[in-house]
This record gives C-alpha cells, sequence and structure tokens, in this order.
C-alpha cells in the first residue's frame, strides 16, 4: 500500500536506523524497518523526531481477526491480536491512534500464523488484496491531505457494506 502512496508524487527520502522516511512538504509517511512486532520503535522514535502526536499518525496494516479484502477505519481502540499493534500502542502510550486494517482472513487450519502472514497471497487472494489495497490507499491521501474525518467520510461514502 505504501507504493501506491509513494507513486502520487516526488517524495524526499531519509533513512533512520529505525525506518525509512518519506516526505512532500507536511506530508509523511514511515516503512519501519524494525521487526512486525517490534514496530512501535520505529512509530515512536518517528513520531518524536517530527513531532507527531498520535492523533496525526494513521497506522496501516494487514490484520488476521478481518476476512479477506475487508477494509475497517477507526480512531482508536486496542490491538486485538496484532503484535505490531500492540507494540505501537505500548510505545505511544495510549489506544488513542486512528489505524486502517487490510483484512487477509484467518490462516488455514494447522498453518503457523507466523508463516501464513509471510507468506505470498494465492492467486485467488491477489485480486482481492488489490482492491483493498487500492481503496486503504485512497483513504490513507485522503486521512493525510484533510484528516480523519474527511477519510472515514469517504470511507463511508465510497464502499458500502465495509465496516468502520
Amino acid at each position: 500500500m505504501l507504493e501506491r502512496l509513494l507513486s502520487q508524487g516526488p517524495w524526499e527520502k531519509n533513512f533512520f536506523p529505525w525506518g525509512e522516511v518519506f516526505r512532500k512538504g507536511e506530508t509523511f509517511l514511515l516503512r519501519p524497518l524494525t521487526f512486525m512486532n517490534l514496530a512501535g520503535e520505529a512509530v515512536a522514535a518517528f513520531s518524536q523526531r517530527y513531532s507527531l502526536p498520535p492523533a496525526n499518525l494513521l497506522i496501516v496494516y494487514d490484520d488476521v481477526d478481518l476476512p479477506l479484502g475487508e477494509v475497517r477505519l477507526r480512531p482508536g481502540g486496542g490491538p486485538g491480536s496484532h503484535r505490531g499493534m500492540h507494540s505501537v500502542l505500548a510505545a505511544l502510550g495510549t489506544e488513542q491512534v486512528p489505524r486502517l486494517r487490510v483484512g487477509i482472513g484467518p490462516p488455514p487450519p494447522g498453518m503457523d500464523l507466523a508463516e501464513f502472514v509471510l507468506s505470498p497471497p494465492s492467486p485467488e487472494e491477489i485480486h482481492v488484496l488489490g482492491e483493498s489495497c487500492d481503496f486503504a490507499a485512497e483513504l490513507a491521501r485522503v486521512f493525510l491531505e484533510a484528516g480523519f474525518s474527511a477519510a472515514l467520510d469517504l470511507f463511508s461514502r465510497k464502499k458500502p457494506g465495509r465496516s468502520v
């Protein structure tokens, strides 16, 4: 999904031990370079470096707790079973962090969760995930340009049947 946003214009790129930061004016994107389960370290360092409060961040992540292709946008809440989001919330010290989740569905019976999450999607899943990532990128772009309320408005108008 990050690549979809990066394709929308020139971005200045900076490297840090904890992540890659892409900047266009006052708009920032972060690609953490930590392990996913330690993503909070990168998000906290990014937030501190650029003086961004948690409410101005949008954490985007895949989620096995959502059906394949489902997209959810929330202003805050708990981490669910996502260890990376648990790390982010712990590092920021609040659950009031906007998040955008893209469902990848649960692992097949008997398959290890880490193996499932790190494996490529099946050919049947690629189309569904592509559409979901396109929509998530559009929501993230609106969030960056106009804030959470504008993204939530687009979310509720554009994709009937998608959960909020």
